[in-house]
């Protein structure tokens, strides 16, 4: 799941999640419910994914990998990071780290979108 395409299919498996280009032709967005938790550049060299997290977890996970997980690129700083998906992030952190993303936006849904999901 460290390229795009890994990373589209993994999103697209769980439960919900439509995919679009709201913005532009080259930014990629999940969503569930009707509401983002990952977005993704296709031009760029670099594969990174902005995702949704906690922001407590998100000041504490910058501080822990300097180097791959960043403010959200133009996005709320508060609330979201740019993960690159490289060196000492590896695959069940990423992973983890789209699953939490997730989580946060279902979490966010009402109760009764969230029944007509099936979540």
């Amino acid at each position: 799941m460290l390229n795009v395409e890994s990373f589209r299919e993994y999103c697209l498996s769980l439960k919900g999640v439509t995919e679009s280009f709201p913005f532009d032709e080259y930014t990629l967005v999940f969503k569930v419910g009707g509401k983002m938790f990952a977005l993704v550049s296709l031009d760029t060299p670099e594969f990174r994914v902005n995702l949704k997290c906690d922001p407590e977890r998100a000041i504490s996970l910058r501080e822990e990998y300097p180097d791959h997980i960043l403010p959200g690129y133009h996005m709320s700083k508060l609330h979201w990071n740019t993960v690159i998906p490289t060196g000492k992030i590896g695959l069940s952190l990423f992973k983890e780290l789209t699953d939490h993303s997730y989580d946060l936006i279902v979490e966010s849904l009402t109760k009764k979108v969230r029944l007509e999901m099936g979540l």
